[in-house]
């Protein structure tokens, strides 16, 4: 059977895996929001852990926005040249901080933070959600677009705004903040994209992957 042929009511079913992880801190080591916004900016197209890697460097030569805004590209590559796309990201990095010049006007809304280079809606759920401001979206990002429709709670799209889009449509806003880092960890964890341990899941009485198997 298929779960898009009954009504779930998904904000009861997802409980479990929400009260599982809520409030467990995203996997990118930041300090604060400043370098929170710089590690998502280089994340892209990048593993967590590598990103990690290079961080502590990075903010020892440039511990905040201001310090960031009287340098320039050519001097912030050194620190960022293990990083995919790193020049682009560089030159981005270094638009965002002359622009802002302070971390306190770091904007910590949809509107603004997706008017910043290099911040797509995904890093802005991010940002957003580790800020503990109120959601605007869902993060989307590639393990939620993974497990989402393997459960069965939407269709399946390699597109994140679209799988964000759809996500907002199913669920209610009240669980928009936590959802979507919670579907990551359950990707990261026991969702895992070969062998996933669906014994320990905490969503498998409603999941269709694991009634179909």
């Amino acid at each position: 059977m298929n779960l898009f042929d009954e009504k779930i009511d998904w904000s009861a079913s997802l409980e479990p895996l929400i009260e599982k992880y809520k409030g467990k801190k995203h996997p990118l080591d930041y300090q604060n929001i400043y370098q929170l916004m710089i590690m998502v900016i280089l994340s892209a197209q990048d593993s967590d852990a590598n990103i990690n890697k290079i961080s502590p460097a990075l903010f020892e030569a440039h511990p905040n926005l201001e310090s960031l805004s009287v340098s320039n590209v050519d001097a912030l590559i050194p620190h960022i040249s293990k990083v995919r796309n790193f020049g682009t990201k560089a030159s981005w990095i270094i638009e965002i901080a002359q622009s802002l010049k302070k971390d306190e006007n770091i904007p910590l809304n949809m509107e603004n933070l997706v008017a910043l280079k290099g911040i797509g809606r995904k890093s802005a759920n991010v940002i957003m959600r580790e800020a503990n401001v109120p959601a605007e979206g869902i993060i989307a990002d590639l393990h939620v677009i993974r497990v989402a429709p393997r459960i069965g709670i939407i269709a399946e799209s390699k597109d994140g705004n679209k799988v964000e889009k759809q996500l907002m449509q199913v669920l209610p806003k009240e669980i928009w903040g936590e959802i979507g880092m919670a579907f990551s960890f359950l990707g990261r964890e026991i969702c895992r994209p070969t062998n996933p341990k669906c014994d320990i899941c905490p969503v498998n009485n409603c999941c269709n992957y694991y009634r179909n198997l």
